[in-house]
């Protein structure tokens, strides 16, 4: 699990300890995420299945994909397919994977990448793994978000962010066991290049075995916790955690994450995705690929896209 890697962690800036007044947030649910396949096949986890949208607001959805390793000719992505409504997270950990949007928005993401579209009033796009990891197979590995719009947003023009693994703001724990990387959002004074219409903070951090991290939280923002890889635990009451296991935490100043010093067979580190964000708390409506506030809007995002208006194949992927 590659992402992005440094060299010498204890030359990145450091996360200062918590002072004696913080208050670690306490885990208020632990679900399992099950399995399930999405686009032409492939497979993935649902991070947030079974979990209330009241406690992820102003998240919607959440998909592990893969971990897979491929063989030639088996890599999948999704058809072209249309959005409104909110914005499409695409982190690439392992693998490759290129999006194509009808506004011309695209590019090609690897390990420690980003795609960060905003499907606002309507787009249609492709993502899928390029011809030649098709042709020869390999790892595939990935985390796709869905990220909701307030009212006032939701019909705002579309746009694309090319997010490349060098822009990632780089952390290291007070001693060195965890490297967090911020890819949106301010973490411990630190800004990630994500640029976000809903205040949220997106992390990625590796634990060595037997690290722990008390990672402060802006208190206004929910918290939830996915583990990627490997088996640690959360809170202040350690409550344990594994592979494909979300925690969504209630209210404090830190997030405290332990690795497990028995690595298992799988990940000798703990991998968690840390996300969070400022509660938009408006009715959610969503069917498919949109997510509105109404019914009535979901409807007419149907009829919008039948008919055409939320963009066109580029002629030259509509031979595909």
């Amino acid at each position: 699990m590659p992402a992005v890697t440094v060299d010498n962690i204890l030359a990145l800036p450091r996360i200062p300890l918590p002072d004696a007044t913080a208050v670690a947030r306490p885990v208020t649910s632990v679900t399992t995420a099950p399995g399930g396949f999405e686009g032409e096949g492939f497979p993935v986890r649902r991070a947030f299945a079974g979990i209330d949208l009241s406690s992820l607001d102003p998240f919607i959805h959440m998909d592990q994909m893969g971990e897979v390793n491929y063989a030639p000719g088996e890599p999948k992505g999704t058809p072209w397919h249309p959005h409104r409504g909110f914005e499409t997270v695409t982190y690439m950990i392992d693998g490759i994977m290129e999006h194509k949007d009808s506004g011309g928005g695209g590019g090609s993401i690897g390990g420690g990448d980003t795609q960060w579209m905003t499907a606002g009033a309507g787009i249609l796009h492709i993502e899928a793994p390029p011809e030649h990891l098709v042709q020869s197979g390999g790892l595939f590995h990935g985390v796709q978000l869905w990220v909701n719009l307030p009212r006032d947003n939701k019909m705002a023009a579309p746009r694309y962010q090319d997010i490349t693994g060098n822009k990632v703001a780089l952390l290291s724990s007070d001693d060195g066991g965890a490297l967090v990387r911020v890819i949106a959002g301010e973490v411990a004074g630190h800004q990630g290049p994500g640029s976000t219409y809903t205040p949220i903070a997106l992390t990625h951090i590796t634990l060595a075995p037997g690290a722990a991290l008390a990672l402060p939280w802006n208190r206004d923002f929910n918290a939830l916790v996915y583990v990627l890889a490997g088996s640690g635990s959360v809170g202040p009451d350690r409550r344990p955690l594994g592979m494909g296991q979300t925690a969504v935490l209630g209210r404090g100043d830190t997030i405290d994450l332990a690795a497990s010093d028995r690595p298992d067979s799988r990940s000798e580190s703990l991998e968690v995705f840390v996300l969070g964000g400022k509660p938009i708390r408006e009715p959610v409506a969503m069917a498919g690929p949109f997510v509105m506030n109404t019914r009535s809007e979901v409807i007419q995002a149907f009829e919008d896209f039948q008919a055409g208006r939320l963009g066109s194949i580029p002629a030259e992927y509509a031979r595909d």
